[in-house]
């Protein structure tokens, strides 16, 4: 069985295959301070749970933004799972050039994104992740990581609008209102946010293509993506499990 762990800002995702099969997924909140012991008890309670033998865990492969976890989940791989990990960086899988200024800087996250979804569809392609940070990623038609753009995620962005503007109600964001107009303060924020984020993500789209000189396919993955596919008018397909996607597949090509 092979382990996959993407470390976000916000939430860590953790996924396990069998070959080829993804048989259980969990998002927990990610937590800088927790030691390999914490990890462990964490791990052994959905290892559990889901009926999985940590010792029929052959493989492990991470991808991270966030460096201070990095030095306990290697311990606790080691020292529990008796596996080192493979942790996803620039380097770690050759078969696409990164066109980066300085590859090192390229987030695991987003060269997962990038290779999982140029293997699906072949062609060129904007990934939008719609996470902390909300990030696109261009890839050639030849899969080359051209590079691309990020952005405060929505989140972050809803937030600092109630945390500022301290008449504006909190409002949940469930769905689309129907009107861009909003007759109400709360489907007015509620449309500038989902509204005006679809709004900003078609504008790029617009843009980066005329740059790339294709018509690419638009991906999107991340937490929000259903609901802002909805008010938008470029996304082509959402993606939820992208990510871990793309952590099998390198793992797969790593170990071949």
């Amino acid at each position: 069985m092979l382990l996959v762990i993407d470390v976000g800002n916000t939430n860590t995702v953790i996924g396990v295959f069998d070959k080829d099969l993804q048989i259980k997924t969990w998002r927990i909140r990610t937590e800088k301070n927790r030691t390999d012991d914490e990890f462990y008890i964490l791990f052994k309670g959905l290892f559990i749970q889901a009926g999985i033998k940590e010792q029929n865990i052959d493989r492990i492969i991470i991808s991270n933004v966030v460096p201070p976890v990095a030095r306990p989940f290697n311990s606790f791989c080691i020292k529990y799972l008796k596996k080192e990990p493979v942790w996803v960086n620039a380097k770690t899988y050759k078969e696409m050039p990164i066109l980066y200024d300085n590859p090192s800087e390229v987030g695991a996250d987003r060269i997962v994104n990038a290779v999982a979804a140029y293997e699906k569809y072949k062609t060129s392609i904007i990934i939008i992740d719609f996470g902390t940070a909300t990030t696109f990623d261009a890839v050639s038609a030849k899969g080359e990581y051209l590079g691309g753009a990020i952005l405060p995620g929505i989140m972050i962005s809803a937030e600092a609008l109630f945390s500022y503007a301290s008449k504006l109600p909190r409002v949940e964001l469930l769905k689309a209102p129907s009107s861009v107009i909003g007759k109400n303060t709360d489907d007015s924020i509620k449309s500038g946010i989902i509204h005006g984020s679809a709004a900003m993500v078609d504008g790029m789209i617009v843009h980066m293509a005329k740059e790339m000189e294709t018509t690419p396919k638009v991906i999107a993955t991340g937490g929000l993506a259903g609901l802002i596919k909805d008010a938008s008018s470029t996304i082509d397909f959402i993606e939820p499990d992208l990510t871990l996607e793309g952590l099998r597949l390198i793992s797969l090509k790593i170990q071949a």
